[in-house]
Parts: structure tokens; C-alpha cells; sequence
């Protein structure tokens, strides 16, 4: 008789991030709990609705609008790019939250959503409306997380990762704002 091979499964982790790093890193933080730092960015149009936002030395975010919108739909329109940072913040909050209590992910992706509506035509004559009446009024996230943990340790790990996200955050909240010529 022939032996019977038995399947295995194999599991592989995301690339972890230094976790003694972070540890320094949080240990600043809580030695500092006042220090900022500044993020920058030059953003130039290009023409119609397209604009490239440099930062650093990378290479340029393209920003359009959808063709209803009277862009050329060659890039995400703003709103989208809005919530990439936010998926983007979240699955570094997360990952770090994950690495401090010492659990591997094997898997995390981030389906986000956004009610948004421009029935004031960006100001240019559309309907007349205040602050609170404008920009996303919901946002929805669903997390797929997989790790060496039970699902309510994963769960706890993206809720804390949740509040303290600085862009979901400066999303929530309030935060000054000043705007005028250069």
C-alpha cells in the first residue's frame, strides 16, 4: 500500500515592521507627548480638473475629476484620495497595534466608502450651503484582518488602531484652518 499524503497548509505573514524601532518611537512619544512635526506638500494644476501634489521625492499624486464632474477621469478625484489617506493611516495604525501586542498578520485590506455630494458646485454658483452641509457626510470602513489571534483580538486591535488614527482623527474633530494668498 502506498502511504496517503496528508495536504498542508502553509501561512505566511506581511513583512513585519521593527518592532524595537517602534517601541523607541512610542517611548518619544510618551516622553514628548507635545512634539509635532510638519507634513508639506505643493499641489499645481495642470489644466481642467487635474492637479499633481509633490511630496518629498516622490513622485507626484495625480488628482482628477470623473468626466460628470468635467474632469477627464484620469486619476482619483479628491474625495477618493481623501479616503486613501484614511486607509492608508489606518492600515499603519493597525499593523503598529498589531506588531505592540506581538501578533503576525497574515492578511489586512480596507474597503472604505464615502457619501459625498457637490450640489454646490465647488462654490461656483450651485446651492447655497453651510460648512456642515458639505464634504462626506458618512464614512463607512470594513477591515479584513487575519492574524496568529482570535478574531476578538483582531477586533480590539483595529478599534484601538481607530482612535488613536491621527487622519481619522483630523477627519472627526475640529481642527484650525487658515487659507489665504501666498
Amino acid at each position: 500500500m502506498s502511504a496517503v499524503i496528508e495536504p498542508t497548509t502553509v501561512k505566511t505573514h506581511l513583512r513585519p515592521i521593527d518592532r524595537d524601532g517602534l517601541m523607541a518611537f512610542a517611548a518619544a512619544g510618551r516622553g514628548n507627548p507635545a512634539k509635532r512635526g510638519t507634513n508639506k506638500v505643493k499641489t499645481v494644476m495642470e489644466g481642467q480638473y487635474r492637479s499633481l501634489s509633490y511630496v518629498g521625492d516622490h513622485a507626484p499624486v495625480v488628482v482628477d475629476e470623473p468626466l460628470h464632474l468635467f474632469g477627464e477621469n484620469t486619476a482619483p478625484a479628491p474625495g477618493e484620495i481623501v479616503l486613501s489617506a484614511l486607509g492608508g493611516c489606518l492600515a499603519v495604525g493597525i499593523t503598529a497595534v498589531a506588531t505592540w501586542k506581538q501578533v503576525p498578520l497574515s492578511k489586512l485590506e480596507l474597503f472604505l466608502e464615502g457619501d459625498i455630494g457637490n450640489p454646490a458646485a465647488w462654490g461656483a454658483g450651485g446651492a447655497e450651503m453651510l460648512p456642515p452641509q458639505m464634504g462626506f457626510q458618512a464614512i463607512r470602513v470594513k477591515v479584513v484582518i487575519e492574524g496568529d489571534a482570535p478574531r476578538e483580538v483582531l477586533d480590539e486591535i483595529v478599534k484601538h488602531a481607530n482612535f488613536y488614527s491621527p487622519v481619522a482623527n483630523s477627519m472627526r474633530n475640529p481642527i484650525a484652518f487658515d487659507i489665504g494668498l501666498a
